[in-house]
């Protein structure tokens, strides 16, 4: 029995190592990785082709893990892509790196993970002229969810004549496209107004401004950001204030007019205790279009303001729009107090005064009564 039993043990082995033999074990890495720049001011495409032995694999599943930065990012950009090609922005000034590796997982390696060692790329511009002659200061607000202002200072060494040009793309363009409404300062370019971006919202929106000279040559200015990130909307409209009888101030306001959704906005409401120089003190910061207070614990409060800024809901960041003012003015208590008794002393000093001179008339007239005409015949 225990020969039998031994011999089954080993025949189940054996075919476990002959089955097991069979598991890939290892995977080559990716081929010819490369950073390709098609001219899209800054979008990239890293591709990259399969490592020859996965064509012969299968009961697999094949993916690829790609990393990717620029110089001075601290950290790696990681996905995971069943792809062989991936497009991305990026500050095209900056140095670029990529890597990639295969990972190899199911039935051919036994459901454990495989992964292949890095493939590397790097991608560089050339560089083009000094860099303190690349515009500074490039400032973009996306006003009302509508349109986009940009503005930006001459560079530094930016040679007289010089003449910048703003570029601009986002996916659904076939090339990248030059402003045609600038802003001008003393004849030069210093700002772009573009208008019907409704597109690019929620997707890359790759700009570069680009300089000539007939002496120099200028240093390009590469940049990416999200429209829905630079929204400033309009103040709140028709703010007003009304007083209960209960001394309780309530606030209340509509959405701005434009195209940024009402949703997408939260309120700061502020209160100062005087139409002057004394802070503003911030009371709340919601979503609603309503607020109310109570004045029982305050002294008079003379001015409210309102401001609206896109929420978390609908973007990353935002600028607060302007504020929007109303001033108005709730008594105290004692206050009221006061003005009570004053009105009461002046209302009993008027009753006082009409009774007085009621009686000194009244007196006069008996006085002239008592007058007779045979004493007025003996003077």
């Amino acid at each position: 029995m225990d020969i039998q039993w031994i011999c089954a043990v080993t025949t189940i082995l054996a075919w476990f190592c002959t089955g097991s033999s069979g598991h890939q074990t290892s995977v080559e890495p990716p081929r010819n990785l490369q950073i390709i720049d098609p001219g899209l001011l800054g979008h990239l495409c890293i591709e990259w082709q399969p490592p020859p032995s996965l064509l012969t694999l299968d009961q697999c599943t094949i993916k690829y893990k790609l990393k990717y930065r620029s110089t001075g990012d601290a950290d790696w950009k990681v996905v995971f892509t069943k792809k062989l090609k991936y497009g991305v922005g990026f500050d095209l000034s900056k140095r670029t790196e990529a890597k990639v590796q295969t990972l190899l997982e199911g039935r051919c390696t036994n459901e454990s993970e495989v992964k292949s060692d890095w493939t590397h790329a790097t991608f560089q511009l050339p560089s083009q002229g000094d860099l303190e002659s690349q515009i500074r200061d490039l400032h973009c607000v996306y006003y009302d969810w509508e349109h986009l202002t940009c503005t930006w200072q001459l560079g530094r060494l930016a040679p007289p004549g010089a003449r910048y040009e703003f570029y601009y793309w986002y996916e659904g363009l076939d090339h990248a496209v030059q402003c045609d409404d600038y802003r001008q300062t003393h004849g030069r370019n210093t700002g772009c107004n573009l208008q019907n971006l409704r597109q690019a919202e929620y997707t890359d929106f790759n700009v570069c401004v680009n300089g000539s000279s007939e002496s120099t040559w200028l240093r390009p200015s590469y940049f990416t950001f999200h429209l829905q990130n630079l929204v400033k909307p309009s103040p709140p409209e028709k703010l007003s204030v009304s007083i209960s009888a209960s001394e309780e101030v309530h606030v209340e306001w509509s959405p701005p007019a434009g195209g940024t959704p009402p949703h997408c906005l939260d309120y700061e409401v502020q209160l100062t205790e005087r139409d002057g120089d004394d802070p503003w003190a911030s009371v709340s910061t919601q979503v609603e279009t309503a607020f109310t207070f109570s004045q029982s614990n305050r002294s008079h409060v003379a001015c409210v303001r309102v401001r609206g800024k896109t929420n978390v809901f609908c973007a990353d960041k935002g600028f607060w729009s302007e504020w929007t003012r109303e001033c108005f003015y709730v008594s105290r208590k004692d206050e009221k107090q006061l003005f009570l008794l004053i009105a009461v002393v002046l209302s009993f000093l008027t009753i006082v005064i009409i009774f007085i001179l009621a009686a000194q008339r009244k007196k006069r007239t008996n006085g002239e009564k008592n007058i007779s005409p045979t004493s007025l015949y003996l003077e």
